[in-house]
């Protein structure tokens, strides 16, 4: 099984073809994962809030169970485009 950081590089290949949403759901997750809860002030601009509420939202959850669902989140992602 492929460790939280090895996942991590093989999602950066998705560039091309990932949605926002999905994006956001992965920045949401390894944020957590990797700071621990959100630890920032909302920001103004609706790219960097996007990412704010998407991180803000996965609060309360251990680095642990953060890097679980990031790879859950993969595994989906990959799945759906196979």
């Amino acid at each position: 099984m492929p460790t939280f950081e090895e996942i991590v590089e093989k999602a950066k290949a998705f560039r091309e073809t990932i949605t926002k949403e999905d994006i956001l759901e992965f920045y949401g997750y390894y944020k957590q994962a990797t700071v621990g809860d959100c630890n920032i002030d909302e920001p103004e601009d609706a790219d960097e809030k996007a990412r704010y509420l998407s991180w803000k939202s996965k609060a309360g959850l251990t680095a642990e169970d953060a890097k679980n669902h990031y790879i859950e989140v993969y595994k989906a992602y990959v799945a759906k485009h196979q």
